[in-house]
């Protein structure tokens, strides 16, 4: 069984949302969180957010234990960049990327088999 939500139109580069997914990726939920409240990144607030989110998709709709949850998947996707132009010298105009992304974190029970029979993570 799995539980997942999403946070789409992050407006935050997908490279740095990136650096702190890599973080908490097949860790226990609790050591997730304690890692993500001691992140000094920007991104690590509304990861934070995100977390709760599916932790509480899991426990209250798919009645998941939370003792034996592990962050299974998480990733960034790029969503729609805002193109700006900054002006510079002699009339000229540089393009200013504005990038935004699409965020998703999926949790596994850790004790549960998966439909193939074989053990997921323990």
């Amino acid at each position: 069984m799995e539980a997942k939500a999403h946070l789409k139109y992050l407006r935050m580069s997908p490279r740095k949302v990136k650096i702190v997914l890599d973080l908490i990726r097949n860790k226990p939920v609790g050591l997730a969180m304690g890692i993500l409240k001691n992140t000094s990144k920007v991104a690590s607030e509304h990861l934070i957010k995100l977390l709760k989110s599916v932790v509480s998709n899991a426990v209250n709709v798919h009645n998941m234990n939370l003792s034996e949850l592990y962050v299974a998947e998480c990733f960034a996707c790029p969503g729609p960049i805002a193109k700006r132009m900054q002006p510079v010298s002699k009339g000229r105009g540089h393009r200013i990327l504005k990038r935004s992304s699409h965020v998703t974190i999926v949790l596994r029970d850790a004790e549960k088999e998966d439909e193939d029979g074989a053990k997921s993570k323990s």
